[in-house]
């Protein structure tokens, strides 16, 4: 049995400016128009999932100064990237509005720990010296005395991005971070001109729980900063989280793609158009490892022979 493609969902949409008549996917917020190049929004209901975006970080980077910086952090991958990649060509470069969740809350949690005070002890002891001889001398040894404590932790935990797109994974969004939050702007349509931007496609309730999960992981290494005496063990607690908030917000990404070899192989590359940090999973030659390898076993075993002839020939 043949096996039916899955269509994107579509709509059609008027160009503000040509008056063009544009077949687009649903899940875009914004797209540029192939016959004027204009920016058109595509209007839609906003629901309690997926509302209109509250902010934005506008782009700081354009596209000559995206193209200059990525051609070169292609060319210089370092000495396992293939030869092909490094004269990769760069194609399909766009700059994207992609939807995230800014997830803020009020962390409390019940913990408990043991706490350890460290104090120290002169202690006399017996040896024998170097002429065999019984000495008495003296030492300062530390020694640590453990005592339970018990409480309760509160602090705002605040700031964490989880992706709203299928298109990006939260995985590759926060190594994308940080993005600068202080830059952020109240939404405008006005100013997704010239961009594409994309609807929130995964709702607001799917990413609480990715945002819960980092806020519990800062919750506990701020109580671990906490905790008073000099170390402590054992530390266990329950987080909550409370008046929290979740606002859609469109982050500034360049997309694009190197394509290199005679086959065609791709590589994704995303670069932050605020800050300007590039992420792609740059590919290893296979050869140039190898190579590596076997010039170091070949180091390891020169070395070894050269200990020999120099310690055994000492010895003999």
């Amino acid at each position: 049995m043949e096996s039916l493609e899955v269509k994107e969902p579509e709509v059609e949409i008027r160009c503000d400016e040509c008056g063009a008549v544009l077949v687009v996917a649903e899940r875009l917020l914004a797209t540029r128009c192939p016959y004027c190049s204009s920016t058109s929004v595509v209007e839609r209901a906003p629901t309690s999932d997926r509302p209109l975006p509250t902010f934005l970080v506008p782009f700081t980077w354009g596209r000559e100064r995206v193209e200059a910086r990525l051609k070169s952090w292609i060319g210089n991958r370092g000495v396992f990237a293939p030869k092909a990649f490094k004269e990769a060509a760069l194609e399909g470069l766009r700059g994207v509005y992609v939807p995230a969740w800014l997830y803020g809350a009020v962390g409390e949690a019940e913990y408990s720990a043991s706490i350890g005070e460290n104090y120290t002890r002169v202690e006399t002891y017996t040896t024998t010296d170097s002429k065999g001889n019984t000495v008495t001398r003296t030492r300062v040894k530390t020694y640590t005395e453990w005592r339970s404590l018990s409480g309760r932790y509160e602090g705002w935990m605040v700031d964490f991005l989880v992706s709203a797109s299928e298109g990006l994974s939260n995985e590759d969004l926060q190594t994308l971070e940080p993005f600068d939050l202080r830059a952020l702007k109240r939404y405008d349509r006005r100013a997704l001109a010239g961009w594409i931007a994309e609807q929130a496609s995964v709702d607001r309730s799917a990413c609480m729980g990715d945002a819960r999960g980092e806020a519990e992981e800062l919750l506990g290494r701020e109580l671990s900063g906490f905790m008073p005496g000099d170390s402590h063990r054992n530390l266990r607690y329950t987080p909550e989280f409370k008046e929290e908030t979740a606002s859609l917000v469109l982050l500034p990404v360049w997309i694009g793609t190197a394509r290199y070899g005679s086959k065609g192989a791709q590589v994704r590359i995303l670069l932050n158009g605020h800050s300007g940090e590039i992420v792609g999973r740059v590919p290893k030659s296979a050869l140039k490892v190898i190579l590596f390898i076997l010039g170091l076993l070949a180091l390891v075993a020169f070395m070894v022979g050269l200990f020999g002839l120099v310690f055994g020939g000492g010895l003999s």
